[in-house]
């Protein structure tokens, strides 16, 4: 019995992770989270990722109760945007909305601190806010704030100050903007799509020549001169755990789920354990698989240097993965699936996703396949084949891993 009450306690660290979809959520509560923070369609800082409506709390509910081992997962709704007043009518009846159905709101606008207090809803201090010292956080917490989500300027001597104050929560891993801990106005003046609504278009992303008064160019040697390598803080993670902060954070809310059962999974081991040199090397190449631009300590270690800007246009994963087909048919008694290939081929010894609205991810090797109740080493579109994949359901996708060079 005793073993058992272990089991349900919290764990010391809160790992949180993105849930951008359906299938995001799940994936990262399988994998092990704590807490997910999602958004809405309206007031998201991230617009483009799928998001959820009212009409998805329930659902999200169910997923989270249920929780990873039977530990129930917190939901914390993101409201972080900038706010108009024009729009207060409308997000105080969205806050009436979701009291009861999430644990948390993640916020900053003043405006939206004060309705937290009038539906008595907790309420988290968004990086949005840029919270960088002790004397902003006392402001803060004297308001009702029950954890701040501190600017990502900050190092670990001054995250440990102020976390003796209020609980804290730090990006552990993902993407990091120019601007770091948010305020940028590049794709507003570029393309009229405001970062601060959610909208950025990334126009940091690309590659940059630089042009003087006379027209003369030059392309500078990393061209990418805006482009900062994603927080990995998987090699310095036991003195983030020093520093006292409460909650790991991981970026990712317009990431697919495979990306976040990959980061969920090597940071819940972290987490949950001190890694060894050999283990933290398999980590990080675990990592490398999934979406990067390639990897660096942020302002933890010290202020950045050129070596934390990212030399890509997209990614460095070393993994993607390649459409094949749906789900047609499951005998769930012998735990078959009937696929049809819509495009390129799969062939025996392959790595598969298996991306589903029910079960999220799951990631198999193809041991066998068959064609009329042939077995096959090969498939082509076009062709109806069998394998076998425990809980599948029609309409599920399937996914080839492809090793990328």
């Amino acid at each position: 019995m005793k073993t058992l009450n272990k089991s349900k306690n919290k764990n010391k660290y809160e790992l949180l992770a993105p849930a951008g979809s359906v299938r995001s959520l799940i994936a990262a509560v399988n994998a092990g989270a704590d807490a997910v923070y999602f958004g809405l369609q309206d007031f998201s800082m991230r617009a483009k990722a799928k998001n959820f409506t009212i009409n998805d709390l329930d659902e999200i509910e169910k997923v989270c109760k249920k929780g990873h081992l039977g530990i129930p997962v917190k939901k914390y709704l993101t409201l972080n945007t900038i706010i108009y007043d024009e729009e207060l009518g409308k997000i105080e009846k969205l806050i009436k909305k979701v009291c009861g159905k999430v644990d948390a709101i993640i916020c900053w606008d003043l405006a939206i601190i004060e309705l937290c207090r009038k539906n008595k809803i907790p309420f988290f201090i968004s990086t949005q806010a840029s919270v960088a010292n002790f004397e902003s956080a006392k402001f803060y917490k004297k308001l009702g704030a029950k954890r701040i989500v501190l600017a990502r300027e900050l190092n670990l001597k001054q995250i440990k100050k102020i976390s003796k104050l209020i609980d804290v929560e730090c990006f552990c891993h993902g993407a990091m903007c120019v601007s770091v801990s948010g305020r940028c106005f590049t794709s507003q003046f570029q393309c009229g799509k405001s970062a601060n609504r959610g909208e950025c278009l990334q126009p940091c992303r690309r590659s940059y020549i630089v042009k003087d008064d006379r027209g003369n160019e030059l392309k500078v040697v990393n061209s990418h001169i805006f482009s900062a390598k994603d927080l990995c803080t998987l090699p310095f993670i036991e003195e983030l755990k020093n520093a006292g902060i409460k909650s790991f954070k991981i970026e990712g809310r317009n990431r697919d789920p495979e990306y976040v059962d990959t980061v969920v999974r090597v940071y819940r081991r972290a987490l949950d354990k001190k890694l060894g040199s050999l283990e933290i090397k398999e980590s990080l190449k675990e990592l490398e698989k999934v979406y990067n631009k390639g990897f660096s300590s942020g302002f933890y270690l010290g202020v950045p240097t050129n070596d934390d800007f990212s030399d890509v246009d997209h990614s460095k994963a070393k993994e993607t993965k390649e459409f094949i087909g749906k789900v047609v048919k499951y005998y769930p008694k012998i735990g078959v699936a009937v696929i049809y290939a819509n495009s390129g081929f799969l062939k025996k010894g392959d790595e598969i996703f298996v991306l589903s609205d029910k079960t999220g991810f799951s990631r198999m090797k193809v041991e066998r396949m068959e064609i009329e109740n042939k077995e096959v080493s090969r498939v082509e579109k076009g062709n109806n084949f069998g394998i076998k994949i425990p809980n599948a359901r029609e309409g599920d996708e399937i996914y080839k891993v492809v090793k990328n060079a």
